[in-house]
């Protein structure tokens, strides 16, 4: 009937309709996923790599691009940096203190480019403009057969695994010439305070020694004092006997006659 209200069901997707859509996207992602790899896969079949053997000097990648574009599509470029030990030696030389390349690799997009870019340009001269430094250097490329960038990926990630374990081993070496160093120092510093409190402790008991010897000297000298000692009763009475018979005998002795 017009005017009373219908009440309508609303229903929700069930759990099991959720995760079943979810499932769907999930595989859908991966589907597309899997096929663009596959067409990059492809696009890097028909790519193809040259190697550069030199760089000439105040060269940077973007400088090459710029260079060996109009010969073909480049995609990737990689130059390796020159030593850092032949960098810091030049600056002290005085030369050119900016970021220089000791070789590199070029992606071009066609294998068949790549091969001609390498044909063509080994060994000529760069050219460009008269001013330009590069126009007396001459070019040292070579294409690479069976090479994709991977390989060159992976052996870069091989050379620096290899530097950053020569770098631990190195800074371990140094850490134990440290510790080595710190100890001998600590030794050292433990003795010389050993040395010196013995030194002290003599000098103190030396001092000591002199002061006793100076107050021993300046001691007055020591006074014996006599007492008059009276005799023994015993000693006076056997005098006193030996008198009086004495004195007796004289007597006797002396009326009689």
């Amino acid at each position: 009937m017009a005017g009373e209200e219908q009440d309508v069901k609303v229903t929700k997707p069930s759990e099991t309709e959720t995760s079943k859509s979810n499932e769907v996207t999930i595989e859908t992602a991966k589907v597309k996923r899997k096929q663009r790899l596959l067409k990059e896969a492809a696009k890097a079949d028909k790519r193809g790599v040259c190697y550069l053997s030199r760089i000439p000097p105040h060269m940077d990648h973007v400088k090459l691009r710029h260079i060996l574009s109009q010969y073909g599509e480049i995609q990737r470029i990689y130059l390796t940096p020159e030593d850092p030990a032949v960098r810091v030696h030049r600056k002290r030389a005085g030369g050119f203190r900016g970021q220089e390349f000791s070789e590199g690799w070029v992606e071009f997009s066609k294998r068949s480019v790549a091969k001609r870019v390498a044909k063509m340009l080994n060994g000529e001269q760069i050219g460009g403009r008269k001013r330009s430094a590069f126009y007396y250097d001459l070019w040292n490329i070579k294409y690479l057969s069976k090479f994709k960038w991977d390989d060159l990926t992976e052996e870069i990630a091989y050379k620096n695994a290899i530097r950053e374990q020569k770098l631990a081993l190195e800074i371990s070496a140094a850490k134990r010439e440290r510790d080595f160093y710190l100890s001998k120092v600590d030794q050292s510093r433990a003795l010389s305070s050993i040395e010196e409190r013995i030194k002290k402790k003599q000098k103190v008991q030396q001092e000591l020694g002199a002061t006793s010897e100076l107050s021993n000297n300046q001691q007055t000298p020591k006074v014996i004092r006599h007492f008059p000692q009276t005799r023994p009763v015993a000693d006076n009475a056997r005098e006193t006997r030996l008198r009086l018979s004495k004195d007796i005998l004289a007597r006797v002795f002396g009326g009689s006659s």
